[in-house]
């Protein structure tokens, strides 16, 4: 009886031809190829896409990371300047740096002035602040010049 279950399972297992199935799902062996060629593409990709995200969070060129910068910081970029590091085992150069004061502030400051208690966050939330202001102003009166005109129609005369 268990002899009979084997051989029927095995002339089962037999008359499962797996190329057949493989080939009709598009994964057959003259599908290698193709397979392999998508999976060059796949990994060309990400390496593309994960060097630019390393690139991005860890550029040494500082003001060429590939995050966007508001329209306001555009137009005020040819206020600032960049100020150059020397490399740290340099110590001449260091001392130099120093002297000249180059440690106090930020990397990047307005020409002509140190700046100590502005960063870039401070710099974003000041100008997320001004936007809002600026919305609530329009905000306020757009709704005064719907109560005026309100008004102006049940007769009342508001200046």
């Amino acid at each position: 009886m268990v002899r009979k279950s084997i051989r029927d399972a095995k002339s089962v297992a037999k008359s499962f031809d797996a190329e057949k199935f493989l080939k009709k799902v598009g994964l057959g062996k003259e599908d290698h190829y193709f397979w392999k060629q998508v999976g060059k593409a796949l990994l060309c990709t990400y390496t593309l896409f994960g060097a630019a995200w390393l690139w991005n969070e860890t550029s040494p060129l500082g003001w060429w990371t590939l995050k966007p910068r508001p329209k306001e910081e555009k137009e005020l970029a040819h206020l600032y300047e960049h100020r150059k590091f020397p490399y740290p085992g340099d110590e001449e150069a260091m001392k130099q740096f120093i002297l000249k004061g180059g440690m106090i502030g930020t990397t990047i400051g307005p020409k002509g002035f140190i700046e100590s208690d502005k960063d870039a966050v401070n710099y974003q939330k000041e100008l997320q602040d001004k936007k809002l202001e600026q919305e609530a102003s329009k905000l306020w009166l757009r709704m005064r010049n719907e109560v005026v005109a309100e008004l102006h129609e049940k007769g009342f005369d508001v200046a």
